[in-house]
């Protein structure tokens, strides 16, 4: 029988911890025109991530390539689905021009599900990289990627391209994956996430892996906590845990907030657990304070 998620359940006030600072910084406004100036998308505009004031008040933000429409349709993503547009050659050029005018030592790339394509954009991901390297060289990247349909091929070329860190958002329990991911499966994507570390000890140099989790889609604790023993099972050693927001009503309700200190308490268990570095909070995101995680100092990275 297929997983249904109650709309009732839904509540629809936000608790005073959900609280969303508006831009003062110039800086907000100076990384917005630099966006726009060079015809970028951003996960953190598409998405409606709720730190994205903050994080471009920092200069920072997470760029989302091949296009702005994507081929699935997620329960929770705000992101556009509709017939996607020809990948744009030069992309790889303005991505590798964002890194620079920002200055950043870590920068997040990723991008729309391209199911359309043969290699469901994997080509395009590795192009990114290789240009962003060769403009910035010093600058840590870290993808965050769709599950190329479960193509070893595809991951392949993504990682021969060596981001320095592979995130791959599990995004929520075995239990509730067929409701609120559109054409993904649990497994597959813990298959990925395996198969990325595996290629990249094939090709002689470290890698990280990194998954994320949403709460408060009704996921029992005990389903939690087993995904974090399945993502550690699959040798992945970064995780993020935030709140699921709805960005509309035609979207999957929220059934829980789920309190700052269950946030805290998660963040000890995935530590014990033998997660090397977790990010655990209500306005948690997978890009959220990237940077804080030093896979340098990370010996099993």
């Amino acid at each position: 029988m297929p997983v249904k998620i109650d709309p009732s359940l839904h509540i629809e006030k936000k608790p005073s911890w959900i609280r969303v600072k508006l831009p003062t910084n110039p800086v907000f406004w100076d990384t917005k025109d630099m966006i726009q100036d060079l015809n970028l998308v951003t996960v953190c505009e598409e998405a409606q991530c709720p730190n994205r004031w903050e994080c471009w008040e920092q200069g920072t933000a997470t760029l989302m390539i091949a296009g702005d429409r994507c081929t699935r349709a997620c329960g929770f993503c705000a992101v556009d689905t509709r017939k996607p547009m020809p990948l744009e050659a030069d992309e790889p050029d303005r991505v590798a021009e964002a890194v620079k005018r920002m200055n950043l030592n870590h920068v997040v790339i990723t991008a729309v599900a391209r199911d359309d394509l043969p290699d469901g954009g994997a080509c395009h991901f590795a192009n990114v990289i290789y240009k962003v390297r060769e403009v910035n060289p010093d600058t840590v990247i870290e993808v965050l990627v769709p599950d190329f349909i479960g193509k070893d091929d595809a991951l392949w070329v993504v990682m021969e391209a060596e981001p320095r860190i592979f995130n791959h958002n599990l995004e929520t329990v075995e239990r509730l994956t067929p409701v609120v991911r559109s054409k993904a499966e649990y497994w597959r994507s813990l298959k990925v996430l395996k198969r990325a570390r595996e290629m990249a000890n094939e090709m002689g140099y470290r890698c990280a892996t990194k998954s994320g989790i949403m709460l408060g889609l009704g996921e029992s604790e005990p389903e939690l906590l087993n995904a974090m023993d399945d993502l550690r099972d699959h040798d992945v050693t970064v995780l993020t845990l935030g709140q699921y927001l709805r960005p509309s009503p035609k979207y999957l309700p929220v059934v829980e907030y789920v309190l700052p200190a269950t946030f805290d308490r998660y963040k000890e268990i995935a530590l014990e657990k033998g997660f090397r570095h977790v990010a655990s909070g209500p306005l948690v995101r997978s890009s959220y304070h990237a940077a804080d995680f030093k896979p340098e100092l990370d010996p099993l990275a």
